[in-house]
């Protein structure tokens, strides 16, 4: 999620319809944000392995994961779909209510999701998505720090809004707030694998 389409401009999601699989993006309040070119392969690899746990482990129960690219409808209550000026693709998701889910899109806030930070997404993943989530009532956000192992959680509480964020290092495991049974295990996710060629030091 690099740039806006057009500083000028805002769309729905009539508009985002029209542009075809070639254009790959988010709209929030209105705002194109692009989101190309394709993650990286690790952060692909860190989202699929939080969804292959999810999966696994909510098997035959009423919520249900999803991973990234599905069209999230949010704030967008007595307008039809094409009015939605919130069209977000959170990089994997729970749904405990299926009937927000049709074949093209979700409509409405997930329970829980997540969002694997990039330094092209995290600004916005950080602040627009944060604000954007809390206001359309996501219970839970999680944001994970691939390379740094990172993660921070935010619960919304009874005001409606975000409590104070909880900061954990990804080791170990960690229980979703909103299923406490479910925990994701980062050793899984990680597998202390050695770091990527742009990483390791340069020293002889």
């Amino acid at each position: 999620m690099t740039a806006l389409r057009k500083l000028t401009e805002t769309y729905t999601y009539a508009d985002y319809l029209t542009w075809g699989d070639e254009v790959r993006g988010e709209l929030i309040d209105g705002v194109f944000y692009d989101m190309t070119p394709a993650p990286s392969f690790r952060h692909q690899d860190v989202a699929g392995g939080v969804y292959a746990q999810l999966r696994t482990k909510l098997r035959g129960k009423a919520c249900k994961p999803y991973i990234s690219p599905v069209d999230v409808l949010l704030l967008n209550e007595g307008g039809g779909d094409g009015k939605a000026r919130n069209v977000v693709q959170p990089d994997v998701l729970i749904v405990c209510d299926r009937s927000k889910v049709t074949d093209k899109a979700m409509r409405g806030p997930p329970d829980w999701a997540l969002e694997v930070l990039s330094p092209s997404t995290s600004r916005k993943d950080q602040i627009k998505k944060l604000d954007l989530y809390e206001r359309a009532g996501v219970r839970e956000y999680w944001l994970l720090h691939p390379i740094e192992r990172v993660l921070t959680i935010y619960t919304r509480i009874d005001d409606g809004r975000y409590g104070r964020p909880q900061v954990l290092e990804a080791i170990g495991s960690t229980a979703l707030g909103i299923l406490t049974e479910v925990l994701i295990d980062w050793a899984e996710i990680f597998d202390d694998e050695a770091p990527a060629p742009d990483e390791r030091s340069t020293d002889a």
